[in-house]
């Protein structure tokens, strides 16, 4: 379980980039974090994830708060960030067996996983190549691969879906289902509506630093009184805040 209590993040001049946000997303949902460029979708990432600050307020992760207890939640989650480039002169295999490493995963257990996902995500031939050599969307999912390589209670995913190929897209989207079936929380930020729409089952809307709507697809409808797509509801939502 992730709850986000009264947070809010400035970057300069006192203005606030999140303004006092309150959120939980609960454990065996998949929720999607919504908005248009620039409202405070990554910055709240970073927050939960530690990477950035919190000026105000609090994140909890499993119980344990991520200002205070940094290193016992980060061991409940994994990131997908929305950058891919990174440890670039690593070979993939290398990359997956340093991650593998840092969460003490069984040597065992790594070498099913990486097999697994390997196959998954068709990257078999490409693991004893450095990471700087794959295109963007390898880059991708070893990430991915990364990230699931001891299964972490709290799936964290920035954009996810960006330079998926259309089979790797839906092998992730697969597996963020079975985590939310095993009692796991999935929370993804995407700019693909209609992702959103057929996998969550929950989403939050921010704009401009600001939370406005926190609920299921049918209880947006009813809220705005409006049968359309969720892209239909987003446009009416962000445009009238």
């Amino acid at each position: 379980m992730i709850e986000i209590n009264n947070v809010s993040k400035s970057y300069r001049k006192g203005k606030k980039v999140i303004d006092k946000i309150n959120l939980k997303i609960n454990d065996g949902e998949i929720f999607g974090f919504l908005g248009p460029n620039g409202a405070g979708k990554t910055t709240t990432i970073k927050m939960i994830t530690g990477i950035l600050e919190i000026d105000e307020g609090d994140i909890v992760i499993d119980g344990n708060s991520i200002s205070s207890k940094p290193i016992d939640a980060k061991k409940t989650m994994g990131l997908v960030p929305d950058n891919p480039d990174m440890f670039l002169k690593l070979k993939g295999i290398e990359y997956l067996n340093f991650i593998a490493d840092i969460y003490d995963v069984s040597k065992e257990e790594r070498v099913k996983k990486i097999e697994e996902l390997s196959k998954i995500f068709e990257m078999e031939k490409a693991l004893n190549n450095k990471i700087q050599s794959y295109s963007h969307g390898m880059r991708q999912k070893i990430i991915i691969m990364g990230v699931l390589m001891h299964n972490p209670q709290n799936l964290i995913l920035d954009e996810p879906m960006a330079g998926l190929d259309p089979k790797s897209s839906f092998e992730l989207k697969k597996i963020m289902r079975e985590y939310s079936n095993n009692n796991k929380a999935v929370f993804f930020s995407t700019h693909i509506l209609e992702v959103a729409e057929k996998l969550c089952d929950r989403v939050g809307i921010i704009n401009k630093g600001k939370l406005i709507f926190i609920g299921t697809y049918d209880e947006m409808k009813k809220e705005f009184k409006n049968n359309g797509s969720l892209e239909e509801l987003f446009m009416e939502i962000t445009e009238n805040d």
